[in-house]
């Protein structure tokens, strides 16, 4: 199944599927390159902020990265069963 990566359970793993660069500003879209974020890496949901708009932490690897709930409604993912 495929959703957002908003929607992905805390503590559960997913696979990147598409990213919609289109709808990321230009350094938005730089940063989550640099940071490794592209289709077939494997992503964890590891907190959310307790305010429906706070940002998501998420672990990409070996590296723990905070992202704003608008930039992580552009990531697909599907959940790794």
């Amino acid at each position: 199944m495929i959703d957002s990566l908003v929607t992905v359970p805390r503590n559960q793993r997913a696979t990147v599927f598409a990213i919609e660069w289109e709808r990321l500003a230009q350094p938005e879209a730089r940063r989550l390159r640099e940071l490794g974020f592209d289709e077939g890496v494997g992503v964890e949901v590891l907190h959310r902020a307790r305010l429906g708009s706070g940002p998501i932490a998420c672990r990409i690897g070996r590296m723990t990265v905070a992202l704003r709930r608008t930039v992580a409604a552009a990531i697909s993912v599907s959940a790794n069963d």
